[in-house]
């Protein structure tokens, strides 16, 4: 007998403890379920996680009953059907790397200039730190972004560049 699958995005957020990832993992082995790709992380003692899984048809409803228990635990758990993938054939995959003193507006200014040549932002981290020659706020981050076909990159760059200079900021755009 053939189940079909259902592809779920957990979005999940609360305080950081031991064993909490476990939890949620074992909820979905329990369940028939698949771990498929995840990005998690701690930031300001809070746990911040997106998963992707995949459940069978058949342990569904049992699974959502079960994933009750974890948020009556603190956890604010919200679940999406996973959508099917854009056909990313007709675009390209770039990074690009940002590095200067700490200031508002970065991500904003960097984010305007993507979604104006409608590039998307696969993934994004970054994070303030102490900068080793002052002591200042050393703002990096790095980007993973979806160029379309179409997207003109000697415009694209020239507007980062010119956010950079603005903003007296590197930008490493590979």
């Amino acid at each position: 007998m053939d189940t079909s699958n259902h592809s779920l995005v957990l979005t999940i957020l609360g305080q950081d403890r031991p064993g909490l990832v476990e939890s949620l993992a074992s909820l979905v082995k329990d369940h028939q379920g698949n771990w498929e790709e995840s990005r998690m992380c701690r930031l300001g003692g809070q746990f911040a996680g997106i998963v992707q899984i995949t459940i069978p048809d058949t342990s569904l409803e049992a699974w959502k009953e079960s994933i009750q228990f974890l948020q009556q635990s603190g956890l604010q758990i919200l679940i999406a059907e996973s959508s099917v993938a854009s056909d990313n054939s007709k675009s390209q995959t770039a990074v690009f790397e940002i590095i200067g003193q700490d200031q508002p507006g970065i991500i904003q200014n960097i984010s305007s200039a993507l979604a104006k040549h409608e590039v998307n932002v696969n993934e994004l981290s970054s994070e303030c730190s102490s900068a080793p020659w002052s002591g200042g706020p050393l703002f990096k981050a790095r980007a993973e972004v979806q160029i379309p076909s179409d997207c003109d990159i000697s415009q694209l760059r020239n507007d980062l560049e010119r956010i950079a200079a603005h903003l007296m900021i590197d930008i490493q755009f590979n």
